[in-house]
C-alpha cells in the first residue's frame, strides 16, 4: 500500500523521543508517518526504534508517528524517510478562557404541565463519558460530588494517574479518569504548577463544570452575591476523563495534545472538549482520528476577535464555537457630583472597598505612564477616555493596562471607557483592590462634560447589582470571538456555532467564579453533543454538528436579527457565529442531517501535506452543513446530501436566500421521502453565479430546507466574487 497515497486507515502515533545528548539548537519536532502497520501497540514503538534508538515515552493506540528532540539539520534528514510523510516543529497553543443554561433552554426541572425536553430524554447526560483536555481539574469542587452515581461504565478504560497533591481517590465516579502530560513543559513551568492533574489555573475546572457539574446551589461570583443561583453543566450527569496539557501561564504543547488525544480515544471518550488552540492556521490535526473512532470533537474559536480571518481550530470534522453574550448584566450605578446618576457594568462587590463616599474625579484619557505622571491620582477615581486610541488597541489590552497603571499611581477607583462591553471579567484584578467600572463612549463623555463645567468634580460608585431577563438585550457575539474565513481552509465556512461564552459562572478551585472567552463557550456545545449522543447513540460526529449547526437561530429573543460586538456593532454574519446561535432543543430533531463518511475527512488532510490534487473541488464538495466559496469566478456548482431522521414520509422545499451580487438556484427544489422508497438520502445541487464582474468582498446568504411544520433545516452561504484569484477586495 503506498502510505503517501492513502491516508484512510492512518493513525498518528505520538511517541515523546530525547536523544541521548541534545544541544541547544536542538527542539521538538512531531513526525507524522501515515498507516501504522501493527495492531500491537509494543511493536508499533519498536518501529519507531528503527529510526530513533532513545525512546523513553510511547502513546500508542489512534497515532503514528512521533515527537523528537532534534536539530534542523537532523529533521531534515528525518523528512527524507519513506516512512515519513511530514515533519513540522512542536507549537504551544493557549487556553482560550449557569444562567446559560437556562437562556439556552435547557431547563432542569420541568413543571408539571411541560413536555420533556432534550436534558430529561437524554437523562441529564447519564454515562456519557466527556474527555476535557486543559489544564486539569480540582477534585474537591461540589460540582464534581458522586453521590447517587452508578459505578463507573465498564467500558471505560481509563487510570487515574498519581501525581502531586492527586492520589487514587481523587478521582470518583463523577471524575472516572485523569492523566496529566509533561511533554514539551518546561522544568520552571512545571515547578510553578502541581505535578499531577490537579488544576492550579482553574481554567480547566472551569470548563469541566460547565459541561457536565451537578447542581450546586446558593453559589455566585466568588461568595459576593453576583450571579446568584444553581450552578451547573449541560450535561450534569455524565461522566468525566480529564488530560491536563495545559500549564500556569496558559501553555499548551501539541506534543502534549496529540498524546492526550491518542489516550482519550483508547479510553473509551464519547466526545472531546478543548478549550485552546494556536493562532490561526495552526490546526491540530490528529482530532481528525478520534472522530476516525466516532469521538465527536469540540474546539474554542479563539479570543482574537472582532478581526477578520483570526478563527482558529478550522479543520472540518470538529465543531468550532464562537462566543455571545446571554441575558444577563451586572449594571453599577455611578452618582456624579451634580447627583447625575449613569450607568456602567462592573464586578463590584466587595464590601471591603465599597466606601459610598464620593471621591474626587480625575481625567487622564488612555492612562498611559506619562499621562497618569502627570495628574495627581492618589486616592482618586480615574476617568480613561481615549476614543482616538479604540483603532490601536484591543479593548483587553487596553484594560488590563489602565488597571495595572492606576492602581501602581495609588488610585482607588477606575472608569474605563471602551466600545465594547464585553471585558467585563478583566476586571477581576480590581477585586479587593478598587472599585473599576466599564462604561461605553457616550456615557463617558457625559462625566467628561460634568467634570469640564466643575471646580472640583467627585464620583461616587455604588455596589453592582445582578439583572436577568428580557430587558438584556442577548444574544450578540462577543467582541473578543475570533472571526473567519479561515485563511488556511477558506473553502470550510468557520466558526460553525455561537453558544453563551460572557460572564460565565463556573467553578474554579473551592469556588465558583465568573469567566469570559471561547473557553467558556466551548463547554456549552460539549455538553448539548454529549446530551444529543445519548438520544441518537447511532449518531456519527458529522450529523451530530449538522443537527447543531442546521437547528441555530440567526434572531434574538425579542425575534430581531443578532448583533456581533466590533467597531462598530453590526448585524452578524457567518464569520461572526458560523449558522447562528445554539438552540438545543431544535438539534434534538432536525428533521435532516448533512452526514459525512470521517474517511472523507483524510483527503483534505492529504491535501495540508501535498499528497492530493484538485483539492479546492473536493473542499467545497465536502458534505458539510454550509457553503463558502473564496473566489467565484465562473459560475459553481456544489453537490450536497441530506440524510432524513425525521418522520419516514416527509416532503421538504427549498428557501434561497441569495448572498447579494449572486444567483443561487437549487436543483431540485424539492425533496420527498416515503416509506418503503428504500432510501433516507437525497442529493441536491446548488449553483452559484455572480450577477457582475467585480472584484469584491464576501457576501452572505442561506439555503433553509422546510417541511411546512417544525422542521427548518439552514445552512449559512458565504461567496466572494473575483476577477483574479490571486488578488483580494479591491474595494
Amino acid at each position: 500500500m503506498d502510505l503517501r497515497a492513502t491516508f484512510s486507515c492512518a493513525l498518528l502515533l505520538l511517541v515523546a523521543v530525547l536523544p541521548l545528548s541534545a544541544n541547544a539548537s536542538s527542539k521538538i519536532y512531531i513526525v507524522y508517518m501515515g498507516e501504522k502497520k501493527h495492531d500491537d501497540p509494543s511493536m508499533v514503538t519498536a518501529s519507531h526504534h528503527d529510526i530513533l534508538t532513545s525512546v523513553f515515552g510511547s502513546y500508542k493506540h489512534g497515532f503514528s508517528g512521533f515527537a523528537a528532540l532534534l536539530t534542523e539539520s537532523q529533521a531534515e534528514t528525518l523528512a527524507k524517510f519513506p516512512e515519513v510523510l511530514s515533519v513540522k516543529p512542536n507549537t504551544y497553543h493557549e487556553a482560550h478562557t449557569t444562567q446559560s443554561w437556562d437562556f439556552l433552554g435547557l431547563n432542569y426541572d420541568l413543571q408539571p404541565s411541560q413536555q420533556q425536553g432534550l436534558l430529561q430524554k437524554a437523562k441529564y447526560g447519564e454515562d456519557v463519558i466527556i474527555g476535557v483536555i486543559d489544564s486539569g481539574i480540582w477534585p474537591e469542587s461540589r460540582s464534581f460530588d458522586d453521590s447517587g452515581y452508578s459505578p463507573v461504565p465498564a467500558r471505560w478504560k481509563g487510570i487515574c494517574q498519581a501525581g502531586q497533591a492527586w492520589d487514587a481517590t481523587s478521582c470518583n465516579r463523577k471524575i472516572i479518569g485523569a492523566r496529566w502530560y509533561s511533554g514539551g513543559v518546561s522544568d520552571e513551568e512545571l515547578k510553578s504548577d502541581y505535578m499531577s492533574p490537579r488544576d492550579l489555573s482553574g481554567h480547566g475546572t472551569h470548563v469541566a463544570s460547565t459541561i457536565a457539574g451537578g447542581q450546586v446551589w446558593n453559589v455566585s461570583h466568588k461568595g459576593g452575591g453576583l450571579g446568584a443561583g444553581v450552578a451547573r453543566g449541560g450535561a450534569p450527569r455524565s461522566r468525566l476523563g480529564i488530560y491536563k496539557v495545559c500549564w500556569v501561564g496558559g501553555r499548551c504543547p501539541e506534543v502534549a495534545i496529540l498524546a492526550a488525544i491518542d489516550d482519550a480515544i483508547e479510553d473509551g471518550v464519547d466526545v472531546l472538549s478543548l478549550s485552546l488552540g494556536g493562532s490561526a492556521g495552526e490546526e491540530i490535526f490528529g482530532t481528525l482520528h478520534a472522530v476516525l473512532r466516532g469521538i465527536s470533537v469540540v474546539f474554542a474559536g479563539g479570543n482574537d476577535g472582532p478581526v477578520p480571518s483570526t478563527v482558529s481550530n478550522a479543520v472540518p470534522w470538529v465543531t468550532t464555537v464562537a462566543s455571545s453574550t446571554m441575558d444577563r448584566s451586572f449594571p453599577t450605578v455611578m452618582t456624579l457630583g451634580n447627583n447625575e446618576k449613569l450607568v456602567g457594568q462592573s464586578l463590584h462587590h466587595n464590601a471591603s472597598v465599597i466606601s459610598g463616599d464620593f471621591k474626587a474625579l480625575v481625567y487622564a484619557r488612555s492612562c498611559d505612564v506619562k499621562t497618569l505622571a502627570s495628574r495627581n491620582v492618589t486616592g482618586k477615581i480615574v476617568l480613561c477616555y481615549a476614543p482616538e486610541m479604540a483603532s490601536v488597541r484591543p479593548p483587553r489590552v487596553a484594560l488590563r493596562d489602565a488597571i495595572n497603571l492606576t492602581t501602581e499611581a495609588g488610585a482607588e477607583g477606575l472608569i474605563f471607557a471602551q466600545n465594547a462591553a464585553n471585558s467585563l471579567t478583566s476586571l477581576a484584578v480590581c477585586e479587593g483592590v478598587m472599585p473599576c467600572v466599564l462604561v461605553d463612549f457616550e456615557i463617558a463623555q457625559r462625566i467628561l462634560s460634568y467634570r469640564d463645567v466643575t471646580g472640583n468634580p467627585v464620583v461616587k460608585v455604588s455596589p453592582t447589582v445582578s439583572v436577568v431577563g428580557k430587558e438584556v438585550l442577548a444574544p450578540r457575539v462577543a467582541y473578543f470571538s475570533s472571526r473567519g474565513p479561515s485563511t488556511l481552509f477558506p473553502t470550510i465556512l468557520k466558526p460553525d456555532v455561537a453558544a453563551p461564552g460572557v460572564s460565565i459562572l463556573a467553578a474554579m478551585g473551592g469556588s465558583y467564579v465568573l469567566a469570559s472567552g471561547t473557553s467558556m463557550a466551548c463547554p456549552h456545545v460539549s455538553a448539548v453533543t454529549a446530551l444529543l449522543k445519548s438520544i441518537h447513540p447511532d449518531w456519527s460526529p458529522a450529523m451530530i454538528k449538522s443537527a447543531i449547526v442546521t437547528t441555530a437561530s440567526t434572531t434574538d429573543h425579542l425575534g430581531m436579527l443578532i448583533q456581533a460586538e466590533g467597531v462598530p456593532r453590526k448585524q452578524a454574519d457567518p464569520f461572526d457565529f458560523g449558522s447562528g446561535h445554539m438552540n438545543p432543543e431544535r438539534a434534538a430533531d432536525p428533521g435532516l442531517v448533512y452526514d459525512v463518511d470521517a474517511r472523507e475527512y483524510n483527503k483534505l488532510f492529504n491535501c495540508t501535506i501535498g499528497l492530493l490534487s484538485d483539492c479546492e473541488s473536493y473542499q467545497l464538495n465536502l458534505n458539510l452543513p454550509s457553503i463558502s466559496i473564496p473566489n467565484l469566478e465562473d459560475p459553481v456548482t456544489v453537490m450536497r446530501t441530506v440524510t432524513n431522521v425525521g418522520p419516514v414520509e416527509a416532503t421538504y422545499r427549498a428557501a434561497v436566500d441569495a448572498p447579494p451580487g449572486v444567483t443561487m438556484s437549487v436543483e431540485p427544489p424539492v425533496i420527498t421521502f416515503a416509506e418503503g422508497s428504500g432510501s433516507r438520502s437525497a442529493t441536491f445541487r446548488v449553483t452559484l453565479t455572480a450577477k457582475q464582474t467585480v472584484q469584491g468582498g464576501y457576501t452572505f446568504g442561506s439555503l433553509t430546507w422546510s417541511d411546512g411544520g417544525v422542521h427548518s433545516v439552514r445552512i449559512p452561504v458565504a461567496v466572494r466574487i473575483v476577477i483574479q484569484e490571486f488578488v483580494a477586495d479591491t474595494s
